[in-house]
């Protein structure tokens, strides 16, 4: 049989209580007095898992974790063969349970009411669903538990939380952001460029200089007072003729 390490059973801390098979002792759900206690697989379920409420040294009242129920013998009984069940806390020696430790690491748990007696499986199968009783010590591997503390699950902390609620952004929409920006940007760009405003200013420059010349053009030209000062010479010369 393979050996394990002996747990150290504290306060304020859940276990499972594992068979030789590996299935858990479970307490059917319910809220009743009476509910069966049993074999089953874990599934990680309150109701497969339990407390252990130290009353004395190496003894424990092992309360449900699921119902709150108390792990209990039916009827008070003491004789092989008396079956577990579940029931409300009444600080009776029929839910007091004596945790045995064995030397390959696993416990045998007994009855406080008659502590020659071991919890144990009906008909000593181990298939899930197979009610528990209680049976004189054997040292059968149908008697052998393996108690493990249950490891909680870490509470999500804020960021975790807002980082699993934010949409989930695909690569193709994502990536036309950038080139978008940079569009937008580079006509605003062109329309600001200084070397723009200076070619206006210099093609500017040239028509204004041609349509000088020909405002001066008409100053120039004095044909038209030459021609009325021959014409009123000529006039008078010919007037001294007469």
């Amino acid at each position: 049989m393979k050996k394990i390490a002996q747990t150290v059973i504290a306060a304020d801390q859940f276990y499972t209580i594992t068979g030789a098979a590996g299935n858990v002792v479970e307490g059917a759900v319910s809220e009743n007095n009476g509910a069966a206690v049993q074999l089953g697989a874990y599934t990680h379920s309150a109701n497969q898992e339990w407390a252990f409420i130290r009353v004395g040294e190496g003894v424990y009242r092992i309360q449900n974790r699921g119902t709150g129920k108390m792990l209990d013998l039916i009827m008070n009984g003491t004789a092989n063969g008396t079956w577990l069940h579940q029931w409300e806390d009444v600080n009776s020696s029929s839910q007091m349970w004596i945790v045995e430790p064995t030397n390959d690491g696993h416990v045998k748990i007994k009855t406080q009411l008659a502590s020659t007696k071991c919890i144990d499986t009906v008909g000593m199968t181990n298939v899930d669903g197979t009610r528990l009783q209680i049976w004189e010590d054997v040292n059968g591997e149908n008697q052998l538990w393996s108690i493990a503390a249950v490891a909680e699950k870490k509470p999500r902390t804020r960021k975790t939380a807002e980082k699993a609620e934010q949409p989930a952004v695909s690569a193709e929409a994502a990536a036309p952001a950038e080139p978008a920006e940079k569009a937008a940007e580079k006509p605003a760009k062109k329309a600001t460029r200084k070397p723009a405003a200076k070619k206006a200013e210099t093609a500017a420059v040239p028509k204004a200089m041609k349509a000088a010349p020909k405002a001066e053009e008409p100053v120039a030209k004095a044909e038209p007072a030459k021609k009325a000062t021959r014409t009123r010479k000529a006039a008078a010369k010919k007037t001294g003729e007469q």
